[in-house]
This record gives C-alpha cells, structure tokens and sequence, in this order.
C-alpha cells in the first residue's frame, strides 16, 4: 500500500485502497507523506480515527523516521471554528438572559420556560465562569482538552460558527484567536489531520481552509459521500425565522423585523398541515407562501443591516445577525427555485421538532469537480470494494468507471448514442485518471470465522423481530453462553430482542443500547463473557471489542435504507426514470456497507475466532444482490446450516 501510494503521487494518479483491520493502514500511508513536498491532509470520520493517529500512530512515526530525515516530522489537527473558544463570544456572553440553544426544540412551551430557565441560567452560568477560567489558562482553546466538559448549550455560547465569524482582521481579539492560530500551525506542519465534514465545507467554499496541499488521503472514505451531502444539506424551523428576527432588530426597523416573524408563522402553520416526507413535484402553496415571505423579508433585513466595519459599536453581533438572516433567505431561494438536482423534505422527530430539510440528490458532480482538482487523493477504508469491484464507490465519487457496452445496443443508431454519452463523460472526467487495490488482510478468515445466513427462516415482512428470528437468536446465544453483538435494523426489534433473550437465557446479562452510555454498555461487555449487547446503528461501525468478550455477531436483517427515507428514495426514484434499477443502484450498495461494517465487528485481532449470524434468508435466496453483498464481505467459510454453527459455537464455549 505504501509503494501504491508513492507511485500515485509520482504519477499524479488518484487511488482508491481498500485495507481491512489488521493491515495497518494508517502507517502505509502516513510513510510516503513525509517524502511530499508541503503539507499533507489526512481527513478521517469519526474522533476515534483522528484520536489514534494523533495520540499514537504519529508520534510514534515521528520517533521512528527522525534519525533518517535528520529532523522530527510536525503534525497538527485542523477542525472547524466551533471547536475553539472564541474570546470574542466570550467577552459578550452572559447566563443572565435567555440564549439561542439553551432550550430544546419542543422541551418547554412559552409560558413555562421562565421557570426552567432559571434553574438552566444557574447551572449554565457556573460553567461560563469555568470557561472563562479556563480561556485565561489554555494554549489552544480546543473543546476536546476541556476536562471535565460542558453542556452543548454552554459551548455554543462560547464558540463561533464559520458563517458568523468577522474575520480577525475586523475583530478585537483577532491577534489572540485560537481559531486562527490553529490554522498558522496547520501551515507549518508536515502532516494535518482533519475530518470529513471540514473538508467538505472547505470544497464547498473555494478551499480557503485548509492548507494548500499536493497529497490529500480520505481515511473511512466510504463515509465521505453522506458528510458531504450533510455539508450540502439545509433546513429552516420556525424558530430559526423567530431568532433571526430578534437577533437583526437592533440594526433594522420594526416592519422589517415583523416580517420575519410573519414568515416564521406561516412557516409553522405549513409544517403543521404538509405531512411528514418527501416534497414531490410543486411546493404546497402554505409552504411556498412561507418561504417568498422570508425571502422578501430577509432580502430587506440584509439591505436594512448594512455591511459590517471594524468601527461598529458591536461588529461580532452584528455579523452574526446578518449571517443569519443571510443564509436563511439564501435556504429559501433554493427551496423557491425546487431545482431538479435538490430533494426537499418535511422532517419531524419524537420531540416535536418540525423542519423543512433540502439536500442534493447526488454530490458527485461536487466531488467530481473539487474533491481530485490540483491535488492527488489517495482514498482508503476496509470497505471500498463492494461485490468485489470498486466501481460503485469510484462512481459515488465522482470518478469515472469504465463504461460497458449494453448488449443490447444492435443497431448502428444505438451505438452511435452509446459512444455520444461515453464521449460526454470522458470529457467531463478528463484528467481523472485513478487506480485502485486490495491490500488484502493479515487475517485468516476462512479459518478464523464462520458467515451463517439462517437460510430456511421466512423472509423478514415486518420492523420488528419475527418469532422464527427470534428463536434462532436464543438458540445460538444458548449455545455460546452470552460474548454476543447483535446488531438491529430497528430499535423496535433491538428492545424485542432484549425482552425474549432476557426471558428465555437466565444466567447472561442483556444490555441494551439507550438503558446507558455507549461507552459504559461497552466495558461491560468487555468485562463479562457472559454478557450480550445489543443496539441500533451506532453500533455497526463504532464498536472495537477484540478477543473472546465477542464471539458472536448476529444481524436481524439485511440493512437497506427504509422506503421512507427521503434521499435514497428520491435518488432511486431517478435511477428508475432514466431506465435502471433503483434498487441494485441505491439500495443494494447502501446495504453492502452497512453490512460489511456490522460484519467486521467480529474479527479485530489474529486470535479472533466466531460466527457472523445473519437472520435474513435473502443473503441465501436473492439471487439478484445476495451474491452481490457475500462478495463484499471478508472470505468467511460460508454455511447455511444451523446444526453445524451451533456445534462450533459449543465448541467455542468449551475452549
């Protein structure tokens, strides 16, 4: 991998790398980093990733390479604004009157929230007080070296969105700012760790963030698409018109602010009526009369507030509110214009909370055009090759895939089409040229784990946990004693689930995703072999429990996204107008991640051994994605037959 990512920068070739746990990927690509001339940008999706390789991989690197280079090679982590105290916000900030995020969405109404707020302002108060201690004391401002912590609401009180920054130039305390300093460190440095969701807004907004950079590597890069259709991705909530109104009347008159509230009226009148979902074809009339409204309103308070000087009475606030105001019209316009390429949906949650939501249907074009522009991207993760081709993630990428002639193209007419549209996506792709590779895996998994799929069971029908599921669940959960990770498609059949085993399996601890802390439910699981943890999503891809705490894995059904949600449906909505199938290209390809990294929760180490159940017939009987989504798992020895899993889970409970 280290040699294929030395040749890719030699070459100015883009590559994607699929390197599965154990391969020590982080190494083979932090190696040939530090023969590139300038920074190079390591972007990674999750704190832990980022965590490892700044408390551990690149240290330990450094030690290694610098009797060789002569010199100790530097390092910095790069992260969006909010992440640093901002003096600023600091200086203005008091727990003495209700703030924007102190409340929850739905958590109070009107008349009660003065006696909530009470006792909120005491307990938020204390904690500004020990971030303002704190401020004085430390070197980066950095949230995550905050110990013990604060609340969310306490930090953004303190903190400052991009958006709503005034630049330092313009701002009093621009020579101290944390913020800015950790962006002078990341200029320096030989190596910049950052993540997924900064790097998307930095693509979005003309790469002014992070450093000029010849060698960008994506690290858990199958997560990169959806941080950038989150980056892409806006809302607007009645409460969010009723802010910037208070937050823009000291700059506006009376009539302009009202009119934002009158938007914010109509706004909540039309989540009331338009039922939750998709907005298919033209806006509701309520909802596009709410959204001209904010439009017109907004377009007068940016006029009305004016442009932002360093000589304001309070140039932060101001900014603020005009970021506000701003970005809100801008949502609108966007929602107004109802393009083809966006899908628009109604969105509401079990608090209460309503919002109108727009996103792209798809961000390759964005990639396409700035993820791989003046820069080679090296992309890697343990699942890029689903169905055992990399295609599928080159092509979510915005990378060109190598276009097959249909067989039935017989006449000349339909060739002459077919190479219009191949000519039309060479020129759209030029300079894109990309290599991939499996690296493989240092682990045994034909010999090491056992893929079970409960073949003779009935094709799951609803949310829940069918009774046949169900009774297989117990039957190998009895026969290894507990040390099992069952991962749900529903909360619904994960609470099912921890009421039959805890019922029917006396003796093995059940614990549940949500009854405690994620971390707490974890070390419990590690501690007691005798335990079971099950949970939702998260759970997929967030759990590392190596050894024989986890000898089990059992997935309920195959994890495709619900008809009901709204970008998958939308996007297999369009595949399916322009004559494919939307399911094999949106669906079945979701699946096949989610799958892989449910999957890979068993073998972490070489010692590992164990059983992936999966309780879902149609990885067997579905001959149109089963093959599919087995190839995109580990070799595994694969059976069907429950006699003999449960024979090697006694003989794993025996060991």
């Amino acid at each position: 991998m280290a040699r294929a990512i030395s040749d890719a920068v030699e070459k100015e070739e883009h590559l994607l790398v699929q390197a599965g746990t154990g391969t020590g990927k982080s190494l083979a690509y932090l190696v040939p980093s530090l023969l590139v001339e300038g920074p190079v940008v390591v972007s990674t999706a999750t704190l832990a990733l980022q965590s490892q390789l700044v408390e551990h991989d690149l240290p330990r690197l450094a030690d290694a390479v610098e009797p060789l280079l002569g010199r100790r090679p530097t390092f910095a982590v790069l992260k969006g604004r909010h992440h640093y105290v901002c003096l600023a916000r600091l200086e203005g900030t008091s727990a003495e009157e209700p703030e924007d995020g102190l409340f929850d969405i739905g958590e109070a109404s009107s008349t009660s929230r003065p006696t909530k707020w009470l006792g909120e302002a005491g307990r938020l108060g204390k904690q500004i007080d020990r971030l303002r201690d704190w401020a004085m004391e430390t070197e980066t401002g950095d949230r995550d070296e905050l110990d013990p912590g604060v609340d969310d609401s306490a930090w953004k009180l303190v903190s400052m969105p991009a958006r709503e920054c005034v630049g330092a130039q313009r701002c009093p305390y621009g020579a101290e700012c944390f913020a800015e300093a950790s962006r002078a460190r990341a200029r320096e440095a030989d190596i910049v760790v950052t993540n997924h969701s900064l790097l998307a807004v930095d693509m979005l907004t003309g790469r002014q963030i992070i450093p000029p950079h010849e060698l960008l590597v994506v690290d858990e890069a199958h997560e990169l698409v959806d941080r950038v259709s989150s980056a892409s991705q806006a809302e607007l909530t009645p409460e969010q018109l009723e802010r910037a109104a208070r937050r823009c009347r000291p700059y506006v008159d009376d009539e302009v602010a009202d009119r934002l509230m009158e938007a914010g009226d109509v706004l909540t009148v039309a989540l009331a009526e338009v039922p939750a979902g998709r907005v298919v074809g033209a806006l509701p009339d309520v909802l596009a009369e709410a959204l001209t409204l904010l439009d017109a309103g907004g377009r007068k308070a940016v006029e009305a507030i004016g442009e932002v000087r360093a000589d304001d009475a309070d140039p932060v606030r101001k900014q603020q509110a005009r970021t506000m105001v701003a970005d809100l019209t801008k949502v609108a316009q966007r929602m107004i214009a109802n393009a083809e390429h966006d899908v628009a949906w109604i969105e509401r949650d079990d608090r209460g909370r309503r919002a109108v939501v727009i996103a792209p249907l798809s961000v390759a074009g964005t990639l396409s055009n700035h993820l791989f522009s003046e820069r080679t991207v090296v992309a890697t993760s343990a699942t890029l090759a689903l169905g055992g081709q990399f295609d599928t993630v080159a092509r979510s990428l915005g990378l060109p895939v190598a276009a097959e002639r249909p067989s039935n193209a017989a006449t000349p007419a339909e060739e002459a089409r077919e190479a219009v549209v191949r000519a039309d996506e060479a020129r759209d792709t030029a300079g894109l040229e990309w290599s991939s590779l499996d690296v493989g895996s240092p682990f045994d998994y034909a010999k090491q784990g056992i893929l079970y799929v409960a073949a003779h069971l009935p094709k799951p029908q609803t949310s829940g946990l069918s009774e046949a599921a169900a009774n297989e669940m117990v039957e190998l959960v009895q026969a290894l004693g507990g040390r099992a990770l069952g991962l749900f498609s529903s909360r619904k059949a994960a609470e099912r689930a921890a009421e039959v085993l805890r019922a029917r399996t006396p003796g093995i601890t059940i614990l549940l995703q949500g009854e405690e802390s994620l971390p707490i439910l974890v070390r419990k699981f590690r501690q007691d072999r005798n335990s079971c943890l099950l949970g939702v999503m998260s759970l997929w891809q967030g759990v590392d429990v190596p050894g024989d705490a986890c000898q089990l894995v059992i997935i309920d059904r195959l994890p495709f996204p619900r008809p009901d949600e709204p970008l998958s449906a939308a996007r297999s909505d369009a595949v399916q107008a322009a004559g494919g199938s939307g399911f094999a290209a949106v669906s079945v390809p979701i699946a096949a991640v989610r799958l892989a990294q449910g999957v890979g929760r068993l073998i972490r180490s070489r010692g590992d051994k164990g059983v992936v159940a999966v309780l879902d017939s149609r990885l067997e009987h579905a001959t149109s994605y089963g093959p599919f989504l087995r190839k995109s798992l580990p070799p595994f020895w694969y059976t069907t037959k429950p006699e003999i899993v449960r024979g090697a889970l006694r003989r794993l409970a025996a060991s």
